[in-house]
C-alpha cells in the first residue's frame, strides 16, 4: 500500500522560520493570483452569458470562407515572442470565436446529431478543468473516478441497461463503439487474440455483421482491430431501412460453412441518416441462439429508450452485451462525451488491462486505464453527472420526448406543404425534398429524377449558407433528401413551423434560375 506523505515536523518549521534564507518566490508567466483569476473569470462569464443570449438572433453560420476566418482571427501570423494581458486576450478571443463559428445551440440548427451545450455542462467543464485530474488511475483521481463510475450506472439505469455493468467515458460515439468492438473481439475469439494476433490457429477469421445503414465506425473498428474491413458483412435492409434478419441468418450460415468465426452483430438504435431502428429484439434472440456478441450502436437513439412511448425494439438494450451512447447528443452535454457500456466489466479488463486488479485500502477500485485505450483521461463525466442531477431522469424524458414530438410535427408540416415531399420520420429525424409543383406529376421521368437530386443538393448548400436554418442531407432509394434532426432543447414549435417555407422559398429561387429548358 502506498505510504502517505509525512507532514512537516514543528521543529522543521521552527528552523525554517529561525533564519534560513529563502529564494524569492517564482514568478511564472502563466501564473495568476486569486484576485486576477476572479476578475478575468467573472468578466469572461459575463461576456459569455451575453454572447450565448445573442445566438438566436445571429445567423446559424457566418458563411465565411476559410481564408476569411484566418484573416479575421489573424491566424497566419507567426508565434508571438512576447505575451499578452489575459483580460483583453480573453475578451477578444470570445468575441471573434462567436462571430466566426457555426452555432449548434441555435434553435434552428437541425443539421447533425449535435446538441446545444447545457449551461450546467459548460460550468461543469470549467470545474473539471480547475481540478484537472488524470482519470486513468484511481490514485490520481479518487473523486473523479468514483463520479465516473456513478455516472455510468445512472446512464445504464436511464436506458434500461444492467446497472452492475462496466463502462467508461470516451470522446464520442465512434470511440465508444470501437471500445465495445475490441471487447467483443477478445471475448469471442477462440484463441488468445491479444497475444497471437487476429489470425486464428488455422487461419480462422473473425467476422462481424451490421446493416447497410450501420455507421462507418465499424470499418474503423475492424481496421484498428487488425481484422480488416472485409471482415464486416453489410446486411441488406428492408423498406424501412431496418436490418433484414433472414439475410443476416443466411450470411452467418455462409460464413460458418466457409470456415469463418462469426463473433458480433451490431444493431443500430437510430441510424444517422434517417433514425431507423433495427429489429433489435430479433437480433438479440439470434445472437443468443448462435452465441454471438450483441452490440447496440445507440450513439444517437439509445437515450430514446428512456421515453415511455419509445419504439419497442429499444427494450432490447437491456439484453445487449454492450451499448454505445453519446451524452453529447441526447443528454445535451458539451463535447466531448461518449460512453461505452459493457454488461460484464471483466470483458473490458480482458481487452485492455496489462495490470492486476487494483485494491486501495482493501477495497476494489477502478483504474480506467485498464478499461479502455487511453492512459491520460480528462474528467468528461463531471458535466454529465451534474446535468443528471440538475434535471433528473424525468427532465431528460421530457426533453427527449419533446424533441421527438417536434420532429413528428415537422413531418406533418412538410406533408401539408405542396412543394415538399416527405420521405421518412423516425425518432427525431425527418427527411424530405423540394419538388416544384409543376413537376409533381412527372416524378417517374428519369430526367426529372436526376434534376430533382441536383436541385436538392444545391438547395442544401443555399439553405446552409443562408443562415436562417441549418439542415443536412440523406440519400434514400437513390433520392437526394434534406434531413432535419432535432436534438435541441432550444428548438420550439415556431422554429419547426418556419423551416418548410425557408426551404421552399430557397427552392423556388434556385429552380427558377437553374431548371434546364427541356424540363420547363
Amino acid at each position: 500500500m502506498p505510504t502517505r506523505p509525512l507532514k512537516p515536523r514543528a521543529t522543521d518549521r521552527t528552523a525554517a522560520d529561525a533564519g534560513v534564507e529563502h529564494a524569492p518566490a517564482r514568478q511564472a508567466p502563466l501564473a495568476m493570483d486569486a484576485a486576477a483569476f476572479r476578475t478575468h473569470g467573472h468578466a469572461l462569464v459575463d461576456q459569455l452569458a451575453d454572447l450565448l443570449a445573442s445566438v438566436p438572433g445571429r445567423p446559424i453560420t457566418p458563411n465565411d470562407t476559410p481564408s476569411a476566418v484566418r484573416h479575421a482571427l489573424d491566424l497566419e501570423r507567426g508565434l508571438p515572442e512576447e505575451g499578452t494581458a489575459p483580460g483583453p486576450l480573453l475578451e477578444r478571443a470570445a468575441r471573434q470565436l462567436f462571430d466566426h463559428s457555426l452555432f449548434n445551440a441555435h434553435p434552428r440548427f437541425f443539421g447533425y446529431v449535435t446538441a446545444p451545450p447545457a449551461p450546467i455542462g459548460i460550468l461543469g467543464d470549467l470545474l473539471a478543468s480547475a481540478l484537472n485530474p488524470n482519470v486513468g488511475a484511481w490514485m490520481l483521481s479518487p473523486a473523479a473516478s468514483e463520479v465516473e463510475a456513478q455516472t455510468i450506472r445512472w446512464i445504464a439505469e436511464l436506458i434500461g441497461f444492467p446497472t452492475r455493468c462496466g463502462g467508461l467515458f470516451v470522446s464520442g460515439g465512434n470511440m465508444a463503439n470501437i471500445v465495445c468492438f475490441l471487447a467483443a473481439r477478445v471475448a469471442k475469439a477462440s484463441w488468445n487474440i491479444r497475444e497471437q494476433g487476429a489470425g486464428g490457429p488455422a487461419g480462422q477469421r473473425l467476422v462481424a455483421y451490421g446493416s447497410a445503414e450501420t455507421h462507418t465506425w465499424v470499418q474503423k473498428a475492424a481496421d484498428i482491430a487488425g481484422l480488416g474491413t472485409s471482415a464486416v458483412r453489410w446486411i441488406p435492409t428492408d423498406g424501412s431501412l431496418r436490418m433484414d434478419i433472414g439475410a443476416l441468418r443466411e450470411q452467418i450460415d455462409a460464413d460458418v460453412r466457409a470456415g469463418g468465426l462469426p463473433f458480433m452483430v451490431v444493431g443500430t438504435a437510430g441510424s444517422v441518416s434517417t433514425g431507423a431502428i433495427d429489429p433489435l429484439l430479433e437480433i438479440a434472440a439470434l445472437c443468443r441462439e448462435r452465441n454471438l456478441w450483441f452490440h447496440v450502436d445507440g450513439a444517437y437513439g439509445g437515450f430514446a429508450a428512456a421515453v415511455p412511448d419509445a419504439p419497442a425494439d429499444l427494450l432490447a438494450l437491456s439484453g445487449a452485451d454492450s451499448v454505445a451512447v453519446d451524452p453529447h447528443k441526447w443528454l445535451y452535454a458539451p463535447l466531448e462525451a461518449g460512453c461505452a457500456l459493457v454488461r460484464d466489466a471483466e470483458h473490458l479488463r480482458a481487452a485492455f488491462a496489462y495490470h492486476p486488479a487494483y485494491y486501495h485500502f482493501e477495497e476494489a477500485a477502478v483504474n480506467y486505464v485498464d478499461h479502455g485505450p487511453q492512459n491520460s483521461r480528462g474528467f468528461r463525466a463531471l458535466k454529465v453527472w451534474l446535468a443528471l442531477q440538475h434535471v433528473g431522469a424525468s427532465g431528460y424524458r421530457r426533453m427527449i420526448g419533446d424533441d421527438m414530438g417536434l420532429s413528428r410535427a415537422l413531418a406533418a408540416a412538410v406533408g401539408r406543404h405542396g412543394e415538399l415531399q416527405l420521405e421518412t420520420q423516425s425518432l427525431s429525424i425527418t427527411t424530405f425534398r423540394f419538388v416544384p409543383l409543376d413537376l409533381v406529376g412527372r416524378l417517374g421521368d428519369p430526367a426529372v429524377a436526376g434534376y430533382l437530386n441536383a436541385l436538392n443538393e444545391r438547395l442544401l448548400d443555399a439553405v446552409q449558407r443562408g443562415g436562417e436554418a441549418f439542415v443536412s442531407n440523406a440519400v434514400v432509394g437513390g433520392r437526394y433528401l434534406l434531413r432535419a434532426c432535432i436534438v435541441n432543447f432550444h428548438t420550439s414549435q415556431a422554429d419547426v413551423d418556419a423551416l418548410p417555407e425557408i426551404v421552399a422559398r430557397a427552392g423556388r429561387t434556385l429552380d427558377a434560375a437553374e431548371r434546364p429548358a427541356a424540363l420547363r
